[in-house]
């Protein structure tokens, strides 16, 4: 074998070592890492521990000023809150479950394509290292000593300088690919962890849910005679609307703070943002007078070594002639001054800093829901479940006060929809009526929703018109399954009739 031959040899051995090696750690095992899931739900859940505390701290003061202390309803309300959130947690669950699953079908499809390209990059690298062998890798100082034609050895270095950067964006093009390979099936074993973890979840949640419903229903048939006595009460009837009043008023009121929290939290993005834009302005002033400064100091130098030159005599300038004697010794000329940073803007003694607003002081803050205001859908909404009419507006309840909703009798279950969109500004248990959700559509226009089954939202949660939002039941101790439905402006309770499509 000829010493350049075996130059050959060795330089495409090498590059083909190199790429073994690069495949191999490609091709290793699949990288692993703890999902993010359970790190990004005791996130969000630590946001909302602060608002929950709120309602909560608000739902005690209103039991506080309540006179009945032995409802047989609160002997079940751990239970059905139990129901509720299981159901809930098994729909988010299928929920994150079917889009892991289409993220695990784009990776593969991904990967795919992936593994199609480095295939098609290997057998063109194996196809340059193959001709490289062949050709001998013929030396670039050996060529230009050769005494050959230099035209012709002008030409061969120019290919050779071709060629050679086609084999280094291949290379490149390669090793991008083979990251990106890795990438992708690291993500894919995180989703495949992720759906481990959901699978494990959901059956955790079923057993509870079956387990909830069994004591629910021990529990239900240990209390049925002191419920059916208790709902014949008018007095208990009368708290029950007294209760549900008392916390359409503190959450009126929760909900006023939060928008002044909420408003001033604005302001002060607002005034950090102008406060930022004001000092890069001025930083960038302070430099472009600093560039023009140096240039005019420049231009003038210039000038008089242009007249000193003429003169004969070259005499260095000082920057400010005036301040200095024409007698004075010459000195050597010192380097320019470092530009100096710009002074950041002090803060202001009449406004101190003020710590940012959580979320938990925000979540409730009215927001304009998307489409047309409520007032406008007067007439146009459909309704949130689809049954009878059992209790009109109005109506007499027995011997107590008069309906302020309506109930619509339906299967245990029943998907409950919102009638428009907006935010969910409760989401709980509440004496009288069991789960409730309470959604704010803007404009001081609130429906409310009772003696759900589960409740499928949360507070803080946006919602759009048609939206599900909970299930129908008969929680907090009621004898049928259904719906109890409220419309309110400025917290006074109106007729639905008017504004729903029953």
């Amino acid at each position: 074998m000829s010493h350049s031959s075996f130059r050959g040899w060795r330089g495409a051995a090498t590059s083909a070592a190199l790429l073994l090696m690069m495949l191999n750690g490609a091709q290793a095992a699949p990288f692993s890492k703890t999902t993010e899931r359970s790190k990004q739900k005791a996130a969000a859940e630590a946001e909302r521990a602060g608002l929950q505390q709120k309602l909560s701290t608000l739902k005690k003061d209103i039991g506080k000023t309540e006179s009945a202390k032995d409802d047989a309803a609160d002997t079940l309300a751990a239970s059905e809150q139990a129901i509720s959130d299981a159901n809930r947690s098994l729909r988010d669950l299928a929920q994150e479950q079917g889009d892991t699953n289409t993220k695990l079908q784009q990776l593969s499809v991904e990967h795919d394509k992936l593994a199609a390209t480095v295939a098609t990059q290997k057998q063109q690298l194996a196809k340059l290292l193959r001709e490289q062998y062949v050709a001998g890798n013929e030396d670039r100082i050996k060529l230009l000593l050769s005494g050959d034609n230099p035209n012709r050895i002008n030409r061969d270095l120019q290919m050779m300088s071709y060629v050679s950067q086609a084999q280094a964006r291949l290379l490149d093009s390669l090793r991008a690919n083979l990251k990106a390979v890795e990438v992708n099936q690291a993500e894919a074993q995180n989703a495949k962890d992720e759906l481990q973890e959901i699978a494990a979840e959901e059956m955790e949640q079923k057993a509870r849910l079956e387990q909830e419903k069994t004591r629910r229903a021990a529990l239900l048939a240990s209390l049925s005679k002191k419920l059916a006595a208790q709902r014949k009460e008018a007095g208990n009837v009368e708290r029950d609307e007294q209760r549900l009043t008392g916390l359409v008023d503190k959450l009126g009121k929760l909900i006023q703070e939060q928008a002044i929290a909420a408003a001033a939290e604005k302001k002060r993005q607002e005034q950090l943002a102008a406060a930022r834009a004001e000092a890069k302005a001025k930083a960038d002033a302070e430099a472009r007078a600093l560039a023009k400064a140096k240039a005019a100091e420049a231009e003038r130098q210039r000038l008089a070594k242009a007249n000193a030159a003429k003169s004969g005599t070259i005499k260095p300038v000082p920057s400010k002639p005036d301040a200095i004697d024409a007698d004075e010794p010459k000195v050597a000329q010192q380097p320019p001054p470092k530009p100096v940073e710009p002074a950041k803007p002090a803060p202001r003694d009449e406004e101190p800093a003020k710590p940012a607003a959580r979320a938990a002081d925000i979540a409730l803050a009215p927001t304009v829901p998307s489409g047309a205001p409520f007032v406008s859908l007067k007439g146009q909404l459909r309704a949130p479940v689809s049954g009878k009419i059992a209790a009109k507006f109005g109506t007499k309840r027995g011997e107590g006060p008069t309906w302020k909703g309506v109930f619509i009798r339906t299967g245990e279950g029943a998907e409950i929809r919102a009638v428009a969109g907006g935010k969910v500004i409760f989401s709980d248990w509440l004496r009288g009526f069991g789960n409730m959700i309470i959604v704010d559509h803007g404009g001081q226009y609130w429906s409310i929703y009772g003696y759900c089954e589960s409740l499928l939202k949360r507070v803080g949660d946006p919602v759009k018109p048609g939206d599900s939002i909970a299930s129908a039941g008969n929680s907090g101790g009621n004898e049928e399954s259904g719906l109890y439905f409220e419309l309110r402006h400025q917290g006074t309770a109106f007729d639905p009739a008017g504004w729903v499509k029953f």
